[in-house]
């Protein structure tokens, strides 16, 4: 088992559109620890589903949460950008590393829209953003920070309230 005196084990939360590549990639770069994007273990058919327009259901993204906790469960130090968007998700996530800190970005849908929209060659349209603000249940235990602040701005906060 590993200490989590040792550990630093970050989930980087939201819809898309909300930066979670961004700030997990910066955040795990500032501590000098992995980075893993959830996107990453997407089956091709959920790939797919998704550059169709077609949200993801539970079923769908059962086995996709079972890969990232199969992954995350070992590895003693990370960042994990994932939307996470229900607390069952979480829950999962949370069974693999019971010590994970969860950050919440949060963003008006306008601020979504407009990243969104200027995003290239991702497979996440931006008319899959209502279902996945309909989906996201808010965390209670998480870090919220607002999409407004710079990527500096938002890694010195994590790392502040660790």
């Amino acid at each position: 088992m590993i200490s989590p005196k040792l550990t630093k084990r970050f989930l980087v939360m939201g819809v898309c559109g909300s930066g979670k590549t961004t700030i997990g990639k910066a955040l795990a770069d500032s501590l000098g620890i992995v980075f893993f994007d959830a996107d990453d273990f997407h089956p091709a058919a959920n790939r797919e589903k998704m550059s169709q327009g077609i949200p993801l259901d539970d079923n769908d993204r059962q086995p996709w949460l079972n890969a990232i906790a199969d992954n995350i469960r070992s590895t003693p130090s990370f960042v994990l950008a994932c939307s996470a968007l229900k607390e069952s998700y979480r829950i999962i996530l949370l069974l693999a590393c019971p010590d994970l800190r969860i950050i919440l970005l949060h963003g008006s849908p306008e601020q979504l829209t407009e990243r969104l929209q200027s995003r290239k060659n991702h497979f996440m349209p931006p008319a899959l953003l209502a279902s996945q603000l309909a989906t996201l249940e808010i965390p209670t235990d998480a870090l919220t920070l607002n999409i407004g602040l710079t990527p500096e701005e938002m890694v010195e906060k994590i790392i502040n309230e660790e």
